[in-house]
């Protein structure tokens, strides 16, 4: 009787219909980013298709482009200048822009980034209908347009692009940058921001008032796991508070920051809070002049040092210059920087302030 129930059983588990492989999260970001995914992988088929391989060839090229013309320079740049690290790296009004915060600050082991951009769902490639794929990434590769040629992201235009596809929100765009920058992808999550400043993993529950966000955890090749933080979220002062970010930096300490591209709201009072968070928080700064004004950075506790030149804003921000940076520029004997960063984007028009607290730089 024994026997005859175990061959019954083994009957029907060889009738049952095998279970659909699940493509991995590194294998979802390596097709979203134009690279093969593993040749065991669901998606392996669609990787095969001449619409996948030409979507592949148009990110190849645009990311040569974009690592021969900045990012190579702005990882050289920053290995010889940015002395100061430290384990976290504060990146407000970043949108999914880990492509720069990367090549700035390639040893962060935490990344935590805010944007007003939406998270939307994790990536399911597998799921979409076939025929919206290639619409899918067509829209994909023109929400990127924007950082890849200037260094920002058009927040406008990109709200719109990130909600008009299957592949809507952040987490397709970071999953591109994390895969290009040679990053594996070990998990991803939905998260919010509980009362005290905690991760807690899922959608927020009705009531709560953390902000809504996703967990990347991904590793270099041969390098220790990091983790990215992405919370979609208002950062003026009417938002801040509830959004529980300052909390969470209570939580991991001090860290290193990054502005850049940021529309002078920190010149305003209306966003005084995530200004003081940072100002607070961070043992060193690195931003253009769109980010904190330098008339915040007390001489007696902060070491500022220019590069590049500093020309004003551009039209668009008129009224936001500052006399004090250009007194600094005209002064501080700058050095220059061979790449373009930030809204004024072309090399002999970019400037950066690396901004260090003098007890950091003593402590190095």
């Amino acid at each position: 009787m024994r026997v005859l129930l175990l061959v019954a059983s083994l009957f029907l588990l060889a009738a049952a219909p095998a279970r659909a492989q699940t493509a991995t999260v590194d294998d979802t970001a390596r097709f979203l980013a134009g690279l093969p995914p593993s040749a065991d992988s669901p998606l392996a088929a669609l990787a095969a298709e001449p619409r996948w391989k030409q979507h592949a060839s148009g990110f190849d090229a645009t990311f040569r482009q974009a690592e021969a013309r900045t990012l190579s320079r702005v990882r050289n740049w920053a290995a010889a200048n940015l002395s100061v690290k430290r384990p976290t790296l504060y990146y407000m009004f970043s949108g999914p822009d880990f492509l720069y915060a990367n090549a700035f600050f390639p040893d962060a082991t935490t990344y935590v980034m805010a944007g007003l951009e939406p998270v939307g769902h994790i990536p399911d490639v597998q799921n979409l209908p076939k025929a919206t794929l290639p619409q899918a990434l067509g829209a994909l590769q023109i929400s990127m347009r924007s950082i890849l040629s200037f260094s920002f992201f058009l927040t406008k235009n990109m709200q719109g692009q990130l909600r008009a596809t299957p592949l809507n929100g952040t987490l397709p765009v970071l999953y591109v940058f994390l895969s290009r920058a040679g990053k594996t992808l070990r998990d991803v999550s939905l998260v919010y921001l509980d009362d005290d400043g905690t991760p807690v993993a899922g959608a927020r529950p009705a009531g709560k008032t953390g902000a809504q966000g996703a967990k990347i955890v991904f590793a270099g090749a041969g390098g220790p796991e990091q983790t990215l933080y992405y919370f979609s979220t208002n950062i003026a002062d009417d938002g801040f508070r509830s959004g529980g970010i300052g909390r969470l930096g209570d939580k991991l300490g001090e860290g290193v920051a990054f502005v850049k591209s940021a529309s002078y709201l920190m010149h305003s009072p209306n966003f005084s809070q995530v200004r003081s968070f940072l100002l607070d928080k961070s043992a060193a700064i690195l931003e253009d002049d769109s980010g904190i004004p330098v008339t915040y950075f007390d001489p007696a506790k902060w070491q500022l040092k220019p590069y590049g030149r500093y020309l004003g804003p551009i039209t668009l921000f008129a009224g936001r210059g500052q006399p004090r940076l250009r007194e600094l520029y005209a002064k501080g004997r700058p050095t220059p920087i061979d790449f373009g960063i930030g809204y004024r984007w072309r090399p002999n028009e970019s400037n950066l302030l690396w901004a260090v607290k003098r007890d950091s730089v003593a402590a190095q």
